[in-house]
């Protein structure tokens, strides 16, 4: 018979503030049915880790240094096809969510939500069911009725959006193929089509669209 330990709910947090995962870790502990198994302050590290620490949920933070959170969800879902990720974010754009949620994440939760809201995503999510909070379903819901975002990222394809925010974010081209394991050359050439599309013919351009549309924040 299983003990009450190996019948909770193994949960990896994943965000780059210490302080958030202090938090989250706080007030999963008053769960006994969940136990925090593991943390990452980067997507590089949770994907490296993914494979020992074998959660049954891993809520993963959007916006962090490195490679980011939506290209760790893409690579964990290619790591793991049965990955089931709850993504965390503190934008209020509808790219974010489309964007991860496209991507494989079964679940995306607004850091404005309410805390109680942390652990109803979590337990949706360990039982493989959709979960989008009530803010982010309404916003979705408003732009599928006036015919979609008019947001310019959406023209962008997936691997451009993910080139676009670490460009608007101030990072170079050299990091930014570091960070999501590509080529120069293969930025450049996205880097290329961002403008094109975007209509921006700078970084600087780049940056004003991300923040006008708030998909990253003012530093």
């Amino acid at each position: 018979m299983s003990s009450n330990k190996e019948s909770r709910l193994r949960v990896m947090l994943v965000d780059d503030h210490a302080l958030v995962r202090m938090g989250f870790r706080m007030l999963l502990a008053n769960h006994p049915e969940i136990e925090v198994v593991a943390e990452a302050d980067t997507g590089e590290q949770a994907c490296a880790d993914y494979p020992r620490a074998q959660p049954d949920v891993v809520v993963m933070d959007l916006t962090m240094p490195g490679m980011g959170g939506l290209e760790a969800v893409r690579r964990l879902l290619a790591q793991d096809p049965k990955a089931r990720v709850l993504a965390l974010s503190a934008h209020e754009d509808t790219a974010h969510p489309r964007r991860v949620l496209r991507a494989g994440a079964l679940g995306y939760l607004a850091k404005r939500s309410a805390p109680e809201a942390l652990l109803e995503a979590i337990r949706a999510v360990a039982a493989h069911k959709p979960y989008v909070d009530a803010h982010t379903a309404q916003a979705l819901a408003v732009a599928d009725i006036q015919g979609g975002s008019s947001n310019p990222a959406d023209a962008l394809s997936e691997r451009e959006f993910s080139v676009f925010l670490q460009l608007a974010q101030g990072l170079g081209v050299a990091q930014i193929a570091e960070n999501l394991k590509i080529s120069p050359s293969t930025v450049g050439t996205h880097l290329f089509h961002v403008k094109q599309k975007l209509g921006a013919s700078n970084q600087s351009e780049l940056t004003l669209v991300a923040l006008r549309w708030g998909l990253i924040d003012a530093a």
